[in-house]
């Protein structure tokens, strides 16, 4: 018998399974299985574990992180800090409430924009478990150009679009693309089976991946790498990367990506 076919023990580690992961960590990129990623807690949060997936730490100029909140877990009090917040209900759902608005109720495909300054809070209803993807970063203001504003909404409601012009290769704008009042996007791709990037990009903006739907080889410097769903790519300022799809049908990930301000010298 093969020792993959032995069958699984809790807290044993199978034969042979010693120091081999998926796990790369390079100059300006990381590729982070979620098996390895572990557990922390927040203060301001209650009934909630922390993973964090990408900090300055890493190289990042943000950070993200999964937020795994218990039924009728949450925020202990509002939480008001001088950075902006991204939110996406990955699956169960929430109550935010941002700033004197009343909360709003996301489901799985819900999401938020907190501005900096603005204080919110957060919920997990009690019928479930939620796990909700976070953004967190320092706003870069622009002469003449006004602040943002929240945003609360749910990606199902928001338009397919495809500027490239790509077949089987879509775009859902989270935040609105090309509003100089954002510097940073966050925008849902979606790719039909054997549809990839048309050439191995090399550009300034870094990223955030989440993998949420189906299957595919992500390029990272010089490297393919098999990305499965909760797997999650850091990519750094000009690092070679493309990604194809390998799965029977879509593949769907969150992407983070910093735009819209000059380069700081």
């Amino acid at each position: 018998m093969h020792p993959t076919d032995l069958p699984a023990q809790a807290g044993v580690v199978r034969p042979g399974a010693i120091g081999h992961s998926r796990a790369v960590v390079g100059r300006n990129f990381a590729f982070m299985p979620p098996e390895g990623v572990l557990k922390s807690r927040l203060p301001a949060w209650s009934s909630t574990t922390v993973r964090f997936l990408a900090a300055p730490s890493l190289g990042a100029e943000f950070a993200q992180f999964m937020l795994e909140i218990e039924p009728t877990g949450g925020t202990t009090n509002p939480i008001c800090v001088d950075l902006q917040h991204f939110f996406y209900v990955v699956t169960g759902a929430v109550s935010i409430g941002i700033g004197t608005e009343a909360p709003t109720s996301l489901t799985e495909g819900g999401f938020a924009y907190v501005p900096p300054g603005t204080s919110f809070t957060m919920s997990c209803h009690p019928a479930a478990p939620a796990r909700v993807i976070a953004v967190k970063k320092r706003y870069e203001t622009a002469e003449g150009v006004a602040a943002p504003t929240a945003i609360v909404g749910q990606q199902q409601a928001m338009p397919m679009t495809n500027h490239t012009g790509l077949q089987g290769r879509g775009f859902k704008h989270l935040l609105p693309m090309g509003d100089l009042r954002f510097d940073f996007e966050m925008n849902l791709m979606f790719f039909q089976p054997g549809v990839c990037f048309p050439a191995v990009e090399t550009h300034i903006m870094e990223h955030g991946l989440l993998m949420l739907e189906g299957q595919g080889l992500y390029y990272l410097g010089d490297s393919w790498h098999e990305i499965w769903v909760d797997d999650f790519i850091w990519m750094g300022s000009f690092c070679p990367q493309q990604f194809y799809p390998t799965g029977a049908s879509q593949s769907i990930y969150l992407l983070y990506k910093n735009v819209n301000r000059d380069v700081v010298l």
